[in-house]
C-alpha cells in the first residue's frame, strides 16, 4: 500500500500542485516629459490596484504585438513603439475565475506612446494615471515589477 500511494504522490498528485507558471505579456507604456519618462498605470477591474496593462497572449500576435493590443484595450493606447525585446518579467499571482489561484509570469515590454484615446474598450472599469518611474513603483504591488520601474 505505502508503495501505491507513494507512486500516486510522485506520479499524480505532485504534478498537478507544482504546474508550470502561466504566462502573460504587459506593456509598461512612457512618455517622455520635462523631468523624463512618465509611465502608465490603471487599475485592475477586481481590486482597483495599481497596475500596468496585461493579458494572456493572443494567438497570432508575438508578445510586443499582444502587449501592445492590452494597452489598447486597457488603456486606450492608441499609437505607440514597442521594443522587439522584453525589458524584464515579473511574477505574481493570479486569481482565477474559478476561484484557483496561479502563479503568472509576466513578460514586460516597453512601449513609448504616440497617442492615446479617451474612449477604449474598458474605459469606465479602470482608472489610468501617469507618474513618475519612482511613484508608480512605489504605486504597484509586485516587487519585480517594482524593480523594473526603479531601473527606468
Amino acid at each position: 500500500m505505502t508503495n501505491a500511494l507513494t507512486r500516486a504522490w510522485t506520479e499524480l498528485v505532485r504534478p498537478i500542485l507544482q504546474r508550470p507558471k502561466r504566462v502573460q505579456v504587459a506593456a509598461l507604456c512612457y512618455r517622455l516629459g520635462d523631468a523624463g519618462k512618465d509611465v502608465l498605470l490603471i487599475t485592475s477591474r477586481d481590486t482597483g490596484r495599481w497596475i500596468v496593462p496585461k493579458g494572456w497572449p493572443i494567438d497570432g500576435m508575438d508578445g510586443p504585438q499582444a502587449a501592445l493590443q492590452e494597452a489598447w484595450e486597457e488603456a486606450g493606447v492608441s499609437k505607440a513603439e514597442v521594443e522587439t525585446r522584453a525589458t524584464g518579467q515579473y511574477d505574481y499571482v493570479k486569481g482565477l475565475d474559478n476561484g484557483a489561484e496561479a502563479t503568472v509570469e509576466t513578460q514586460v515590454y516597453l512601449a513609448r506612446v504616440i497617442d492615446m484615446q479617451a474612449d477604449f474598450p474598458e474605459a469606465g472599469q479602470r482608472r489610468r494615471k501617469w507618474v513618475s518611474p519612482q511613484e508608480a513603483a512605489n504605486m504597484v504591488d509586485e516587487p519585480g515589477l517594482k524593480d523594473i520601474l526603479r531601473s527606468l
